[in-house]
């Protein structure tokens, strides 16, 4: 499993870690060396003892009795001085030796094949070690502590720039030409470097968004007058009675698509000035109004190809939208149903807030359905001369005035297209009345 730190927690525990080794480390060696410099002190002192005690046994003096604390054995002495079964095996030098809950330091010597051993009850060296190590241990957790704090500190002033420069680079007006440049505010270090990288990155972005902007602006102004010269070229043609059913509905369908095509220059047209003008000058639609003007355009086709269309009005609130963008959302997702739907139904659902496209179709793959509203991407069976597009204008139009679109499937087959233009309290569609229900 990998766990995820952000920057900060990467040096505060970086920090903690080098003082716990270091900590660690310094209180193990003050340990160890406080034993050892204990146990030689103690061998020596022992070792001066049986010394002064091995003079006694040679002089057969024994009016100098070993210390309180300290036992005599050797072999053959008299009465409690005979060597104990159990320090026999022992070898000349320095032992540690336990007896029953008592432990003892023990210095043994061997004379003329006589074993001597003093025995010297340890247990104020134990209870000095153990104060030792509760004062190590001690320190070890206070030097801890003050390091997780001094850590602390330390990423919160290392990390100040860093959480600043993100912040500014986060602001979306670092996108607008006159946002002034980052690298200025920060010193010629690692953090300034990632400054001017910042600064040379959106500078880039810019640009690229102010030609696409102009680009998709003079496009679409451009493309207005041959579609107007295309559209009055149809309206004549119709008017001239002498032509045959079937050129009349050659006609028509250019006519139909010069004016589809009008439609998304001009939802084109808006996306590329949204950023300079006031959307609210714009002509204005409520859902009802959409939904009524695009069921009246698409009940021909629709019916036609021999599919239901079904519309439930629901009680979608007076809010007004932007005509043009609402228009094209809703007539590009009724457009994707009756393209990728054979038979069956398309149903339109108003509800408060947003609105529902659902179609009996070939649906989408589970592992497609992410990328559909991505340019160029087109339904697993490729129909007509669409270049999907639909789906990524619709995306794109829901980005931009703060709306969001999801794809779900029907059983047993179909989509699920769901608008919402804001969560306002109101009636579920789903229980709506059958009443509500009209077929078109």
């Amino acid at each position: 499993m990998e766990f995820k730190q952000s920057l900060a927690q990467r040096i505060i525990i970086a920090f903690a870690l080098m003082s716990a080794l270091v900590a660690g480390c310094f209180a193990m060696g003050i340990v160890a060396t406080v034993h050892l410099v204990e146990e030689k002190l103690i061998s020596a002192g022992l070792g001066g003892d049986l010394t002064r005690l091995l003079l006694m046994d040679s002089v057969n003096d024994w009016s100098h009795r070993p210390e309180p604390d300290q036992l005599f054995y050797f072999s053959g002495g008299p009465g409690d001085f005979e060597l104990p079964k159990d320090l026999r095996h022992l070898e000349p030098g320095f032992h540690e030796v336990f007896r029953g809950p008592l432990s003892y330091h023990a210095m043994v010597e061997i004379v003329d094949g006589r074993h001597y051993v003093l025995l010297q009850d340890q247990s104020d060296f134990e209870e000095r070690e153990r104060v030792l190590f509760a004062v190590v241990l001690v320190g070890f957790v206070l030097a801890l502590a003050l390091a997780v704090f001094l850590g602390w500190i330390l990423a919160r002033r290392v990390m100040a720039p860093v959480v600043r420069l993100a912040r500014q680079v986060r602001h979306r007006d670092q996108l607008l030409g006159l946002a002034p440049p980052l690298a200025p505010d920060y010193a010629a270090d690692e953090v300034g470097e990632l400054a001017v990288a910042f600064d040379a990155t959106l500078g880039r972005l810019r640009d690229a968004l102010t030609r696409e902007r102009m680009f998709t602006s003079d496009v679409s102004h451009e493309l207005r007058t041959p579609l107007m010269v295309l559209a009055s070229s149809c309206e004549l043609l119709l008017e001239n009675p002498a032509l045959d059913q079937r050129a009349r509905a050659q006609v028509e369908r250019v006519a139909r698509a010069c004016e589809e095509m009008r439609d998304l220059v001009q939802t084109f047209l808006m996306l590329a000035r949204t950023q300079r003008d006031d959307l609210a000058l714009h002509p204005q639609l409520t859902l009802q109004g959409a939904a009524q003007q695009l069921i009246s355009l698409w009940r021909e086709p629709i019916e036609r190809k021999g599919l239901l269309l079904e519309y439930l009005p629901g009680n979608p609130s007076d809010t007004a939208y932007n005509a043009t963008f609402l228009y094209a959302v809703m007539g590009n997702l009724l457009r994707n149903a009756l393209h990728y739907t054979d038979t069956g139904f398309i149903r339109l659902t108003l509800r408060e807030g947003g609105f529902m496209v659902e179609d009996s179709g070939v649906g989408i793959p589970e592992e497609k359905r992410a990328a559909m509203f991505q340019p160029f991407v087109r339904g697993t069976e490729q129909r007509g001369e669409g270049l999907g597009l639909g789906l990524s204008l619709v995306q794109r139009i829901c980005e931009n005035q703060g709306w969001t679109v999801s794809l779900d499937t029907m059983e047993p087959n179909g989509c699920r297209f769901s608008v919402d233009m804001g969560k306002r309290p109101g009636k579920d569609p789903a229980r709506l009345s059958p009443t509500n229900v009209s077929s078109v």
